[in-house]
């Protein structure tokens, strides 16, 4: 059973603001092929059950709402001597069936069992309506 993360996607307001990021990020390189790392500063103890299929699920406006896939956990000490952690990650951003949950700083271990299901699985035709319009939705009990 995969192991996964579960972090606060600070700056983003939707999940089309994070694609956007990410995609802008992975065009700064000028045509280099680039993996897509994002850093953090504690190393998880568990990285080798997070790389057996594991996620990191972010965490926008107060709910789960993505994930993308742990290709792996890179530790590195920086300029300063600071030890930090580059998470690798698929740059493909998946949609889950959303979730509430409140503000934390860091980052969290999430178990398998606790983590939501891709929206696509759990409520049909869900993945191809607009975010807010899903947000709206829920809020009226209505998906």
């Amino acid at each position: 059973m995969a192991l996964h993360l579960i972090k606060l996607c600070v700056g983003c307001d939707t999940v089309k603001d994070l694609e956007d990021w990410i995609r802008d990020k992975r065009r700064r390189t000028r045509g280099k092929k680039t993996e897509h790392l994002h850093r953090t500063r504690m190393v998880p103890k568990r990285a080798a059950e997070l790389i057996g299929g594991g996620s990191l699920y972010w965490v926008i406006r107060g709910e789960i709402l993505c994930r993308q896939r742990l290709i792996g956990v890179r530790p590195y000490v920086d300029k300063e001597g600071v030890g930090q952690c580059h998470l690798v990650l698929d740059p493909t951003v998946v949609t889950v069936e959303p979730r509430p949950r409140r503000a934390f700083q860091g980052w969290r271990y999430l178990q398998a069992h606790e983590a939501p299901p891709d929206l696509g699985r759990s409520v049909q035709g869900a993945a191809a309506l607009p975010e807010a319009l899903r947000r709206e939705l829920r809020e009226l009990g209505l998906l």
